[in-house]
């Protein structure tokens, strides 16, 4: 446990403070440039806290809003630019434990309840970080109207009727798809709050669902001929073509998921036995053979464009900080780069599932079985890997009945 650092409750900031802060982001890669434009925000807020007597004793979200509003004139990019390095600022001094975090009994019950579910999400359910990510929203905003004022909670929150006013609301204006998933959302925190003794009932089947028919459609898949255009159109000769080049073939050649391939770290490339080790959804964990193309990919970018970093992770951000890519989003915007360079335009959106839905296609077009597929794609119920049987267009054809002429049977 680190030792809580003893300070004055004035004086401004002390140097040693912004000089390790500022050193931490140089290791993470940060210019010189954006460092010396942080170390003038920090300076300025340090004389700011001595002219308005506040010390590191008082630091929180609230000194910074205050420094923040002498920039009534300012251009909106200044505002944010200097309202980011205090954040981090901030969190710096919270994680040496320089200054105290907000402790439990300082959050609104709106706060607290929020965290509490989003625990249950990671610890209980196991729901990996993307899933959190849609979840969370849709309850905040939830929380959020049904706040008295001051972060309590209205006593009718948790009712029946209360919930689904509330998805009629949001709902209006808005695809069948964000509908769904608000709904998903609201189930799952309905049985959150009876669990934990919120509720006197699980409100789980009042809240009412949003239709979805499995396999109503055929998936949108690329060809390998596609596939193989968009591989190429990655430049291997600079760092930031090394990596895209890398994380093209893995999505193409193993049928990763973005967030897979996000979540890769050095320790999972076996190289000696040729195994990659994936961290699927549901915590699931899983060795895949590593091909020689994709190990070759992967050895190049490490060995000559990924640079040195504190973090594990395999692939990182191309600027500072240099840590690992923010989120499956990263690895969608890398496909998409991909598409405009090789001047396909994506018929669906998440553009970089389409290379794992033309894996499967070329699969059963090669006589796969479904039961092979769904290995190879690490489906927990072969009912997911079903809907590619309807990309078998040429054995569809040898089943189907011919269509009744003029005069046939009625």
């Amino acid at each position: 446990m680190k030792a809580i650092h003893t300070v004055s409750a004035s004086g401004g900031l002390p140097a040693r403070h912004i000089d390790t802060f500022l050193d931490r982001l140089r290791t993470a890669r940060y210019s010189e440039v954006t460092l010396l434009k942080k170390r003038r925000v920090l300076s300025a807020f340090s004389r700011w806290m001595k002219s308005t007597n506040v010390g590191l004793v008082d630091l929180d979200e609230s000194a910074t809003a205050c420094f923040t509003e002498r920039l009534t004139d300012a251009p909106e990019a200044r505002v944010q630019f200097e309202l980011a390095v205090l954040r981090s600022f901030l969190a710096y001094l919270r994680d040496e434990a320089i200054v105290l975090s907000s402790t439990l009994g300082d959050q609104s019950a709106i706060t607290h309840i929020y965290e509490r579910y989003l625990d249950y999400l990671r610890q209980d359910r196991g729901l990996a970080k993307n899933s959190v990510l849609v979840y969370g929203p849709f309850i905040r905003d939830f929380l959020n109207s049904q706040d008295v004022g001051d972060g309590d909670i209205l006593p009718d929150a948790f009712d029946a009727m209360t919930i689904r006013n509330h998805i009629l609301t949001r709902s209006k204006g808005r695809s069948a798809e964000y509908t769904r998933l608000m709904t998903v959302a609201l189930r799952s925190f309905c049985h959150f709050l009876f669990l934990h003794g919120e509720t006197a009932r699980d409100l789980y089947e009042s809240v009412p669902s949003v239709r979805k028919w499995r396999q109503s459609t055929v998936p949108t898949f690329l060809t390998p001929e596609q596939e193989e255009v968009l591989i190429a159109t990655a430049d291997r000769s600079t760092p930031r073509g090394s990596r895209d080049y890398a994380v093209l073939l893995l999505l193409a050649r193993l049928g990763l998921r973005a967030g897979e391939i996000v979540a890769l770290e050095l320790g999972d490339i076996h190289w000696r036995s040729g195994e990659l080790v994936v961290h699927g959804k549901g915590q699931m964990v899983e060795h895949l053979p590593l091909p020689s193309e994709v190990g070759e990919a992967i050895a190049m970018y490490l060995r000559d464009d990924r640079g040195a970093s504190a973090s594990r992770r395999v692939f990182l951000r191309m600027w500072a900080p240099r840590v690992g890519l923010a989120g499956p989003a990263a690895i969608g915007h890398i496909v998409r780069l991909a598409f405009a360079r090789a001047g396909f335009r994506p018929a669906c959106r998440g553009a970089a599932h389409l290379f794992r839905h033309g894996l499967a296609t070329t699969m059963i077009r090669h006589g796969a079985s479904i039961a092979e597929i769904a290995e190879v794609l690490r489906h927990r119920s072969q009912d997911s890997t079903a809907i590619y049987a309807k990309v078998a267009f040429e054995d569809l054809r040898r089943v189907a009945r011919p269509w009744p002429t003029t005069g046939g049977a009625i």
